[in-house]
């Protein structure tokens, strides 16, 4: 589970260091550029929790495998992808296959390892390793797409998934599906509809020169619909992609809010890192990958820390406290930006980012999966990643958008984009302030 998770965050941020040489391949602008990085993200978010539902109703280990072997031709395909509209399309896939794979796997792990200690080490691990999947992915893109080509980030993950589905057939245990096999798909097509929309209406209203002036404000509008849509759907549905029930429980809702918040500002930190060394600096792709390589450590110790510390100071102080660090990364980025230092000043905004996305990702995880039953347990952790996600991708649209916006040329990017990244993180915090749970990883209340 752990190996599928690392290469599914991989794949989240393994295109940014190769996003000019795929442009140049192809021949496209850095806009449409956007949607490989923002597009795989939004189709695997708005589908999560489809997908957790699915692992509930049809097994777990059946959805499992299904969208570990889509994924796994997904990658194929986009590393032999032979123009750009079918990379964009493989992307899209590997978005559904992510959708189906990733909440059946941490459901098996949330079933395997009962609440307390066990179940906070095994969340800690998968944590450390999407933490570090997302940030090895700039290492390795620079690296492989220096030595190799940009294709082949795409084409190294597939022996590996062949190995997970192999391992995944021998020791994920079998399940009888449940009664009832509806889903509700309608919601998950309006909730990519939303994002999609969204991010439309953001990237072309920054266009100093837009020739479709009347494009923002209806795809801004469509966005608004679409989520209208989705919350009428959910309400009406006798299966709902997201049982009501669920928002019952004050501390999931908060966790996952403050979820999206955080994961908003943790990946605009990532492409700021990026912008900052290939175009600020003039960096090449292997040169940027490799100073990207003190976050990847910073975040496997803030891994190993994190499990005493959440038993220690419960899930709301570790929470808080990650939110607090990751402030202090953004101010970082916009210091360094503003005096143009060298990369290697970054690397205090690189350890902050860690020890940020070490307690506040476990912190909020724990609390959003905290109660889980069998019957509920996969469109919980669906749920929680559809927030990291579709929160990322959203901060992505808004800081990036907004701060890189050719309509605001002349302005500090990195400032606009750190600045409003705060403004998420103050209300993650205020957020998480209001998060208690009950039940303890050493016995003692979390909140």
């Amino acid at each position: 589970m752990a190996m599928l998770q690392f290469f599914i965050a991989v794949d989240v941020t393994v295109v940014n260091v190769a996003l000019p040489s795929i442009g140049a391949d192809f021949g496209v602008d850095g806009h449409a550029l956007t949607w490989v990085v923002v597009g795989y993200t939004i189709t695997g978010g708005g589908l999560l929790m489809l997908g957790g539902r699915l692992g509930d109703v049809l097994g777990r280990r059946r959805i499992l495998l299904l969208g570990t072997a889509l994924f796994g031709t997904a990658s194929l395909l986009a590393g032999l992808a032979p123009s750009f509209i079918l990379l964009v399309a493989a992307r899209l896939l590997q978005g559904v296959g992510e959708a189906l794979a990733l909440p059946a796997a941490m459901a098996v792990i949330v079933l395997m390892f009962p609440e307390g200690p066990r179940r906070s080490r095994a969340l800690s691990v998968w944590a450390a390793v999407a933490s570090c999947g997302l940030v090895l992915g700039f290492v390795v893109s620079g690296i492989v797409t220096e030595l190799f080509g940009w294709r082949w980030i795409f084409l190294v993950s597939v022996p590996f998934i062949l190995v997970v589905l192999a391992a995944a057939v021998f020791l994920v245990p079998g399940e009888r599906p449940a009664e009832s096999t509806s889903s509700d798909l309608p919601a998950s097509l309006l909730l990519i509809a939303a994002p999609l929309l969204f991010t439309l209406g953001v990237v072309e209203a920054g266009k100093a020169d837009s020739t479709l002036p009347w494009l923002p404000p209806v795809a801004l509008a469509g966005a608004a619909v679409a989520g209208a849509l989705f919350i009428r759907v959910e309400r009406r549905s006798r299966n709902p992609l997201v049982p009501l029930r669920f928002f019952r429980g004050r501390p999931h809702v908060l966790a996952n809010l403050a979820t999206a918040l955080l994961s908003a500002a943790l990946s605009t930190s990532f492409l700021l890192f990026t912008y900052y060394l290939q175009d600020r600096l003039g960096a090449g792709p292997l040169r940027a990958g490799l100073t990207m390589l003190p976050l990847a450590v910073s975040l496997i110790v803030a891994s190993a820390l994190v499990p005493g510390l959440l038993g220690q100071w419960g899930a709301r102080v570790c929470v808080l406290a990650g939110i607090c660090s990751t402030v202090l990364a953004m101010a970082a980025i916009a210091l360094v930006s503003h005096f143009e230092a060298t990369g290697l000043a970054l690397i205090p905004a690189m350890v902050f980012i860690a020890a940020g996305m070490g307690l506040g990702t476990v912190g909020l995880q724990y609390v959003a999966v905290t109660g889980a039953t069998e019957d509920d347990a996969g469109i919980a952790s669906g749920i929680q990643r559809a927030a990291d996600q579709l929160g990322g991708s959203t901060g992505i649209t808004i800081c990036i958008g907004v701060g890189f916006a050719p309509a605001l040329d002349g302005t500090d990017p990195f400032l606009t984009g750190s600045l409003l990244a705060i403004v998420g993180l103050a209300a993650a915090g205020l957020v998480a302030w209001r998060i208690s749970v009950p039940v303890a990883v050493t016995g003692q209340p979390l909140g």
